[in-house]
């Protein structure tokens, strides 16, 4: 699920795509915004008791630039039926002998795919309410009535869009190509390295991820690992490039949907949420984003029958419960300044727990 415009609303929604009819509706009004997409994923589907040999794929992968063959160059898989190590065979040791200069790249790119895919957000279901406009005639003289009828659709949530995901690895490959050219990563932590460029990666394409998320899955470094690689790799590429590396400001407003799709918040809370995160910028609070995010969700969900409790928000946040504490000690007094009206009245507000 992405954002995009809808005529209708005159502002920017959450989209539901179908994935049978290939089209994208606006989870607010119901209007197809776009009808018939093409699914460029595969045609097949590959389930868990099939042989690894019987590979349906039809073509090699698509040019890489970064690689020195441009990732073309001819590979000796192992026969279908062939038993035992394909190596020990005569076409398998020339192969192996074969000095292939971009092999510590196409490893890093692979651990790079990983780490993205394990970030990605595919695969989560969840329900939505769409409201769809019929038209049903009363009159044979021709006058219609609006029918309004309440839908659940269960869909799957995509993180923005493909062609975002296959923009992110990319700029991570790109800063991890550029770092290798300089011989400055050897004797370093690779998993460090790849999930600090992950997490350059998500900064500069403004889907941020948090180092907790990036750190767990990061196949066991730290987040203070790869906090000093992201700072390695900063340096080293201002140094080379002469000038600072942009590497985009981070708001409350960009991880608060994906805090809210965890804990499983419905549309007009997330809604009020945003508006209060938005608001909360033009106040002088000093904490940090990802806090105030946590800390407005606190806030919002007492003000709803489904009260969350802080522990699962902090579960789902990553954020100390202390923390959100904090921040939300230093939200509370502007309250009535950030929170809707049409979400909370001045009484409402005297439902809020004192900090």
């Amino acid at each position: 699920m992405g954002d995009a415009y809808c005529s209708d609303c005159k502002r920017n929604t959450e989209v539901v795509f179908d994935h049978s009819a290939g089209d994208m509706v606006c989870s607010e009004c119901g209007l197809v915004l776009e009808s018939h997409s093409i699914d460029e994923t595969s045609e097949w589907r590959t389930f868990a008791n099939e042989s690894g040999d019987n590979d349906p794929v039809r073509v090699g992968g698509p040019s890489n630039p970064l690689l020195t063959d441009g990732g073309l160059s001819t590979v000796i898989s192992k026969p279908n039926g062939v038993q035992g190590d394909f190596l020990s065979s005569s076409l398998g040791r020339w192969q192996n002998r074969g000095s292939n200069p971009d092999r510590n790249l196409i490893n890093a790119f692979k651990g790079i795919a990983s780490m993205a895919d394990s970030l990605k957000l595919n695969g989560i279901e969840r329900s939505y309410t769409v409201q769809v406009k019929e038209m049903t005639a009363v009159e044979p003289c021709g006058h219609y009535k609006v029918k309004i009828s309440i839908y659940t659709v269960v869909c799957k949530r995509y993180c923005s869009s493909a062609i975002f995901f296959c923009h992110f690895k990319d700029r991570a490959n790109e800063i991890f190509k550029k770092v290798e050219d300089l011989k400055s990563v050897r004797g370093r932590n690779q998993d460090a390295i790849l999930a600090a460029c992950l997490y350059i990666a998500c900064r500069q394409e403004d889907k941020p991820r948090t180092v907790k998320e990036i750190c767990s899955v990061a196949n066991g470094a730290t987040k203070k690992e790869i906090g000093r690689a992201k700072e390695f790799i900063v340096k080293q590429l201002e140094v080379e490039m002469g000038q600072s590396m942009e590497m985009g400001t981070i708001h409350a407003g960009d991880f608060l949907r994906r805090f809210c799709s965890h804990l499983g918040m419905p549309n007009q809370i997330v809604k009020a949420a945003q508006e209060a995160v938005q608001k909360s910028e033009e106040l002088d609070i000093r904490r940090s984003p990802i806090s105030i995010a946590a800390a407005i969700i606190y806030m919002i969900t007492q003000l709803y029958d489904d009260k969350k409790p802080l522990k699962d928000i902090s579960l789902a946040t990553g954020v100390a419960e202390g923390t959100i504490k904090n921040a939300y000690k230093d939200l509370y007094p502007y309250a009535s300044r950030i929170i809707p009206t049409y979400f909370a009245k001045e009484e409402d507000l005297k439902n809020l727990c004192s900090p």
